[in-house]
């Protein structure tokens, strides 16, 4: 497992640092490209290189012509396979903590809940590698009010800090009947705002916790990003 961990992270250093070298021959191409629009005569600097740039340009698509980068490498297999996500807590979690999380397992499809215990944050990594996680969440707490939750993509990320407030439990709520029974059905998605860079980044870290819904799910779950505030609702619907 180790020795696998270790082979696996040497070839997302090195996809990494190709990155430079793509980086630099698209802005070549790309200058070319620009040249042979406008009838301008190709820069001095690329003079010699031009028959093998105008050769790439010409086998290129719309899937090839802009360089991917790590980024894009991240959950380039997660439609491949549902989710499967580990939800812990922080070390002596509170009641309503606890309390919390047992809604959050319910929240998140295929998640599973596990008692931190003694164990570190290295300990609980290399274990959800080796049983093939494909998320870590980590809640937080302050003075037994939920305050903070870690999302951590496997195996090299992104890793992503969100603030909570304001939260609502079902628990919380006294009135049983009118919420009814909690729906465990793949739940449709809806992700507001998220149109800036930082928001499509934090759109797919949210999406890719979701596996993949039937049709005819009568089950919604939104996220409203306005202002940078993320507000979080569940529904159920019917006819």
């Amino acid at each position: 497992m180790l020795r696998r961990n270790i082979r696996l992270r040497r070839e997302y250093l090195y996809r990494k640092s190709l990155e430079g070298k793509e980086r630099l021959l698209y802005e070549k191409k790309r200058k070319i490209k620009e040249a042979l629009q406008e009838g301008k005569p190709i820069p001095t600097e690329l003079r010699n290189e031009e028959a093998e740039l105008r050769h790439q340009i010409d086998l290129e698509d719309e899937n090839t012509a802009v360089p991917r980068t790590h980024i894009d490498d991240e959950y380039a297999n997660a439609a491949e396979r549902d989710p499967k996500i580990l939800i812990t807590t922080s070390r002596n979690p509170s009641a309503p903590l606890t309390q919390f999380v047992k809604e959050l397992k319910f929240v998140f499809p295929n998640a599973q809940r596990m008692n931190r215990g003694g164990q570190v944050i290295k300990e609980i990594i290399e274990t959800c590698r080796a049983h093939d996680f494909t998320d870590v969440i980590l809640v937080h707490e302050h003075r037994g009010v939920p305050d903070g939750m870690t999302i951590s993509h496997l195996p090299f990320g992104p890793t992503a800090y969100f603030g909570l407030f304001n939260v609502v439990t079902r628990h919380d709520i006294k009135d049983k009947k009118t919420i009814g029974t909690m729906s465990e059905a793949y739940p449709h998605l809806i992700l507001d705002k998220f149109s800036t860079k930082l928001g499509e980044r934090t759109k797919n870290i949210l999406k890719y916790l979701f596996p993949v819904p039937k049709p005819d799910t009568k089950r919604v779950i939104t996220f409203a990003n306005m202002s940078d505030y993320i507000s979080f609702r569940w529904h159920t619907w019917d006819f």
